[in-house]
């Protein structure tokens, strides 16, 4: 019996708490995995698992047992995934989780760099804004917007960017508004702000120009978590949106929109890597450099 093998499935199977989740990830059939985990349970002659058809629950001894086996099988794929680095072919599945605004916005733009860069790499994209659970869901790499959360402990937060922040709107909606001429002006007009996962919506109280900061005390009408959505907002004349520039460029060049107080910026919106664990494979750190080194984290 390969005891190392065996181990990494334990491992994969006591993080997910779910066979066919673990299944998933390791690119095999639940029987096969079930099989190689009785065949460990079998070598040791302990039960580690409780199993039930809803879910899967690690006895005492498999506690045990995972807390020994985790740290050694990350250092043995590490030690695999650096020789992949040492031959300059990372190899594998990356998996990554994102919102669609970032997939379109940000990411497409640049992924057949890396994508030439690592022939052997093959990706998978989720898109969704959900919260995701690292430890049971097959991600290697969650891409989010705004405050980096605070929960699970165990989750680690790289930054990648600060995206900036400027105000569009569409020439049909300034042309029926009153004239914007200061960042005070805004009080008059509608607004779209932004959420993220705390659901609490930006409100536009501090524009900044150099020195000079005002605040803006006026609620959004409408709010969304989707960066395309508020751009639509706008283009289409109902409000005004604060969005990066690289977003808008098509709807720019194409006169759907306009930047409106071109002195005026908001605070840029910070974009975070989240992972389970420091310790990543090849595929999933250079990706995530990869990022950073394109889009500019501060």
């Amino acid at each position: 019996m390969d005891r190392l093998h065996h181990m990494r499935l334990f491992v994969e199977v006591a993080k997910r708490k779910s066979f066919r989740a673990a299944a998933e990830a390791l690119d095999m059939s639940n029987s096969t995995l079930s099989r190689n985990i009785a065949e460990l349970e079998k070598s040791i002659g302990l039960r580690l698992l409780h199993r039930s058809t809803r879910k899967v629950e690690l006895t005492e001894a498999g506690e045990a047992y995972f807390k020994r086996c985790q740290g050694i099988v990350e250092e043995a794929m590490n030690a695999h995934e650096a020789l992949l680095d040492w031959s300059e072919k990372p190899a594998g599945i990356l998996r990554v989780t994102m919102t669609s605004s970032f997939g379109v916005g940000y990411l497409a733009p640049v992924l057949m760099e890396f994508a030439d860069m690592y022939p052997d790499i093959k990706m998978e994209f989720d898109i969704s804004s959900r919260t995701v659970d690292l430890q049971s869901e097959p991600f290697d790499v969650a891409i989010r917007m705004g405050q980096p959360p605070t929960a699970p402990s165990t989750l680690v937060v790289r930054r990648i960017a600060n995206m900036p922040r400027y105000l569009y709107a569409s020439p049909v909606y300034l042309a029926k508004m009153p004239p914007l001429e200061h960042a005070c002006d805004l009080v008059q007009h509608v607004m779209c702000g932004r959420f993220f996962s705390s659901r609490v919506p930006d409100i536009w109280r501090k524009l900044y120009r150099g020195e000079e900061v005002v605040e803006v005390m006026a609620q959004a009408r409408y709010a969304t978590n989707s960066a395309a959505l508020s751009m639509s907002f706008a283009a289409n004349g109902l409000c005004i949106s604060a969005l990066d520039p690289l977003l808008v460029k098509h709807e720019v060049q194409t006169g759907r929109l306009q930047r409106v107080l071109p002195d005026w910026h908001m605070e840029p919106i910070m974009v975070h890597a989240l992972t389970e664990t420091r310790h990543l494979p090849a595929r999933a750190r250079l990706f995530i450099d990869f990022l950073r080194q394109r889009l500019g984290a501060g």
